[in-house]
């Protein structure tokens, strides 16, 4: 019995393993590979379509004699489906090619739903599509020639990969549409039909046993290849819901990394949308009917838009049309609201927007009615010493007129000062003929405005206080300049005006110096920067006399010969470092770490593709056989070992190495010391073999001493 034990044990291996190898092929691999449809007709796969009807009307004349008496079998179910897909061309070609058969869960379905009924009853065909066009969008129809090209194309590209012969396709055809609309400008649209066989062989994925193409999440299939993909390993697929909001939030999430834009209630949308960004941001606050996602282009706005604007969302709701109209002045949706400067009119657009519209608006509304002086602004507005005029770098003289302080409401009351003298220049007539010299003082500064030669601006003092300090150094520029030293501290907002001023032979150079020693090195930071002269202004905070300074200052900035000045001004410092939008998209992002997510999430859903693999069965049967011959060579190895074990006379046992050595003290003329050993003793010797525990013992100090 024990004996049996041990054999069981000894051969359990490859007894599991042949067990395996048996209900593969038996069992497993039939049932993954049914028989085809060619099979079930009863034609060959090379048969033309007359041949596969005569062979169905051959089978159907079987039912038809019976249809009053005999149930439905699955056998009937199975011929019909079978002739559906091979009657039908591009059902046909799909099958061939890709091994794609929408009607299997139909016939599924139908098994299920006349089981045990008459033939009578069968509802024929099983799936009915209409003859109208499958695709009709504004989306590119990709074929193996354009898609080359569109591979050189910078961009995220998302693909349809769809067929005549699915009625899947044909109801996914107004989705797609809406899809295409939505993603309109935000990210490229194609499609490519199971026709196009290069093309959709190449998109299509691989049986990881037979190599075979196919579409593991049927069709119609989503592909995307997001901004820096343009090869198979990183283009990712879609294995989810197939309706509008499920992609579109898809492709702009994981795909395009955009970031979300929340709905807001009243008191939310006040706390994070306009007082949280802070003063420098202007607030676009949309009004939505239907409570649905953001559009794709409004994301991607707050991503583009991020340094310029904060977002909101508002659901409109009728009892509070009240509320929003007197905050607002939006009596109705949808509606997008624009908040500029403090004490200015919000600009409200009312209707549906699109991608160009909302970019348009955005362009047009992204800075404050007086805009505010900062780092990525100042070379727009022609306020930097590195920078050029407004009106084009031909322009050697320019003017750039800033109200600074620190916020609170003395500066928001400059800041509408300023910006009414602002409107009062936008809106002067001047001569079209007319020239600085021949016009009156009063209309010097509308003249420099509309030529684009003159800005007007406001600035933090607190945020840019060094930019600050540097052009108004004084006294008491502590009251415009710098962080508040005490509560009590009066704020005093000042307007200066500086004029930049360009060499004649520096406008339109671009030769990079080679300095010749170190010391030239210390002049590199100064070279292309204008010459800037400032004056400030000392009058009192009112319109027409700031007008009149400003047309005074700039008629004698034109026609005096000015003193040369270029120096370095302080860097405006960035209002946020990390906008809110990347610490979100950091999360959202399609990075490495997603890309190993659905690298992995391919590799398990892959799996299934070796339940197909037809060498497994041999595979298992081959490890079976080579651990049955591990097995023998083991004891035979074993019985080799006791065979070269030799005895000596005195009967003790004698290892082969015990053996060489003897005869090598033999041929050296020494005596053999394995006689000595080999004779016995009734007594423990200090010759004899040290045990395993025993050690060393150190001697005392009594020892060393007596020594």
């Amino acid at each position: 019995m024990a004996s049996a034990a041990v054999i069981a044990k000894r051969y359990a291996i490859p007894i599991i393993l042949v067990v395996l190898a048996v209900i593969w092929q038996l069992v497993i691999l039939p049932t993954s590979f049914p028989r085809s449809h060619y099979d079930v007709i009863g034609v060959k796969q090379n048969s033309t379509s007359e041949e596969i009807i005569e062979a169905y009307q051959g089978l159907a004349l079987q039912w038809h004699s019976y249809k009053d008496t005999e149930i439905i079998t699955e056998n009937v179910i199975e011929i019909q489906h079978a002739f559906e897909v091979l009657s039908n061309q591009f059902r046909r070609r799909d099958y061939d090619l890709f091994n794609f058969d929408e009607l299997q869960d139909v016939a599924k379905a139908a098994k299920k739903q006349y089981a045990g009924d008459k033939f009578s009853r069968l509802k024929l065909p099983l799936l009915k599509m209409s003859e109208t066009d499958l695709i009709d969008d504004n989306s590119e129809v990709l074929t193996a020639e354009n898609f080359k090209s569109m591979l050189g194309e910078e961009g995220t590209w998302l693909i349809l990969v769809y067929s005549l012969g699915s009625g899947n396709s044909q109801q996914f055809a107004h989705s797609w549409k809406k899809i295409v609309d939505w993603l309109d400008g935000v990210a490229n649209t194609g499609k490519v039909e199971l026709g196009e066989v290069q093309l959709a062989s190449y998109l299509a994925e691989r049986n990881r046993a037979t190599g075979h193409p196919f579409f593991r999440y049927g069709l119609p299939s989503i592909i995307a290849f997001p901004r820096t993909c343009r090869r198979l390993d990183c283009l990712v697929r879609y294995s989810g819901e197939l309706n509008v909001d499920a992609i579109v939030d898809w492709t702009a999430t994981d795909i395009l990394g955009l970031p979300r834009i929340l709905y807001y209630s009243l008191e939310p949308l006040v706390t994070e949308v306009i007082r949280k960004p802070g003063p420098h941001k202007v607030k676009v606050i949309c009004f939505s009917k239907t409570g649905q996602r953001a559009a794709p282009f409004l994301r991607q706005a707050v991503r583009d838009y991020s340094a310029y604007a904060s977002f909101g969302l508002v659901l409109w709701r009728e009892e509070n049309a009240t509320l929003w109209w007197n905050m607002f002045g939006v009596d109705s949706a949808p509606a997008i609201v624009f908040l500029k400067d403090p004490g200015a009119e919000p600009v409200v657009h009312y209707g549906a927007t699109n991608s160009s519209v909302f970019h348009n608006l955005m362009e047009q509304h992204k800075s404050h009615a007086l805009p505010q002086l900062r780092s990525i602004t100042s070379m727009d507005l022609g306020c930097d010493v590195k920078g050029y005029s407004r009106a084009g770098n031909d322009t050697l003289t320019w003017y750039c007129v800033i109200v600074a302080g620190k916020l609170g409401s003395k500066l928001s009351k400059a800041r509408e000062i300023m910006r009414s003298v602002q409107d009062n220049l936008t809106n002067e007539v001047i001569p079209g003929t007319a020239s600085i010299s021949s016009l009156p003082d009063s209309l010097v500064a509308a003249y420099a405005f509309q030529q684009k030669r003159l800005t007007l601006a406001w600035l933090d003092g607190d945020a840019q206080k060094k930019y600050c300090f540097f052009y108004l150094h004084s006294e008491n520029v502590f009251e415009t300049c710098g962080p508040r030293r005490y509560a009590e501290e009066e704020d005093v907002p000042r307007v200066f005006l500086v004029r930049y001023r360009r060499n004649n032979s520096e406008v339109n150079i671009d030769v990079k110096q080679q300095y010749k020693n170190i010391w030239d090195t210390f002049r590199e930071d100064e070279e292309g920067l204008a010459s800037q002269l400032v004056a400030k202004y000392n009058g009192s905070m009112e319109g027409p006399e700031i007008l009149s300074w400003m047309s005074n200052t700039i008629k004698d900035g034109d026609s005096s010969d000015l003193p040369y000045f270029r120096a370095k001004a302080p860097d405006l410092n960035p209002e946020e470092s990390n906008p809110a939008w990347s610490r979100v998209t950091q999360k959202i992002g399609f990075s490495s770490k997603r890309r190993m997510t659905e690298k992995v999430k391919d590799f398990v859903t892959g799996g299934s593709d070796y339940m197909k693999d037809p060498r497994i069965g041999p595979i298992l049967l081959l490890a079976s056989a080579l651990y049955l011959g591990a097995l023998w060579l083991r004891p035979n190895q074993s019985e080799q070992k006791n065979d070269k074990v030799k005895k000596d006379e005195g009967g003790n046992v004698q290892s082969p190495s015990s053996s060489k050595d003897k005869r090598a003290n033999v041929q050296s003329g020494h005596p053999s010391k394995d006689k000595r050993a080999n004779v016995q003793s009734p007594y423990p010797s200090i010759t004899d073999d040290v045990p395993q525990d025993a050690y060393q013992a150190l001697e005392s100090d009594s020892d060393s001493d007596s020594k």
